[in-house]
């Protein structure tokens, strides 16, 4: 299958272009600047010249390709409307070439998008007031093209997938500690999150690229539910600091902004199981605290 994948330099990218030229795919990735077009040469893909505000490149992208993996997400963070204008734009503009054709495109959420306070499912529906609302519309914008012909698939990703070289919500964690002699948790920190290594969530793209029906969507989720505060402790053992409660109140101060303290405190756990048990998903890879224990997270600067 020839795939036009967008993102494939980023956080997850590089292993899941990995993953589907070890399977024998062909990969075309878009590439907004010549280290991005460098870095999918020698991942084994071909540069496609263009960014996600390019509309006539994602199309014209998509439409020479056999199917689309969506992964790039970005924006000014200060303005999550414009953020999802714009997702949901590149989404449509992936999505229009291949209406009729029933070829797949798999596009990114993550489990943010779902209600805290309980084990998240497959089957919910996002929703726009979830602590990642922004991710919501794509979504839609993505399901909607089921009807239309396309095998339009999402993906929802454990708030954090790890491993190697992250760049994500536990590396910001880890640098607020840093910064602060504290490796702090909110309130209790019985709150608990999902985690995925990035490489099980690179061989789950490529079941749903190969296999998932149209309409339907899959959690990137290996582990349902770490408690936040084991998170944190194990941060403070590695780094020789406290591991600390912060009053929620003062969270946002803390960690930098009331985002960030709202997305340490979220719980927001999540299950897998319907995306094993339909896709024989398989995660395998090291567990978050062993990523933590064992990994370059604390050695990486």
């Amino acid at each position: 299958m020839h795939v036009f994948v967008t993102g494939g330099t980023g956080q997850t990218g590089p292993a899941i272009v990995s993953e589907l030229v070890g399977a024998g795919h062909r990969v075309t990735g878009l590439a907004r600047s010549d280290a991005a077009a460098a870095r999918l040469s020698a991942l084994g893909a071909t540069p496609w010249p263009g960014s996600l505000d390019d509309l006539d490149a994602l199309a014209a992208g998509a439409a020479r390709s056999d199917g689309v993996v969506h992964l790039a997400f970005g924006g000014d963070f200060s303005d999550p409307q414009a953020m999802t204008r714009r997702d949901v734009a590149a989404i449509e503009a992936l999505g229009e070439p291949l209406v009729g054709t029933d070829r797949p495109l798999v596009v990114t959420s993550g489990t943010l998008v779902l209600p805290a306070g309980r084990v998240g499912v497959e089957t919910d529906p996002g929703r726009p007031d979830a602590v990642a609302g922004l991710r919501h519309a794509g979504e839609r914008a993505c399901l909607d093209l089921a009807p239309r012909g396309v095998r339009a698939v999402v993906v929802r990703l454990a708030p954090t997938v790890h491993g190697p070289h992250d760049h994500g919500f536990v590396p910001m964690l880890i640098a607020t500690a840093r910064r602060t002699g504290v490796s702090a948790y909110v309130g209790d920190g019985t709150n608990r999150w999902p985690a995925v290594h990035r490489l099980d969530a690179a061989a789950l793209y490529r079941l749903a690229l190969e296999e998932a029906p149209a309409g339907s969507t899959w959690h990137g989720v290996a582990e349902t539910d770490v408690p936040f505060r084991s998170i944190a402790e194990t941060i403070g053992e590695k780094l020789g600091v406290p591991a600390e409660p912060v009053d929620p109140e003062d969270a946002g101060d803390h960690f930098g902004n009331p985002f960030m303290a709202t997305v340490y405190g979220a719980d927001v756990p999540a299950s897998s199981e319907l995306t094993r048990r339909t896709l024989g998903w398989a995660p395998h890879h090291p567990t978050l605290l062993e990523d933590l224990r064992h990994g370059d997270y604390v050695t990486a600067p």
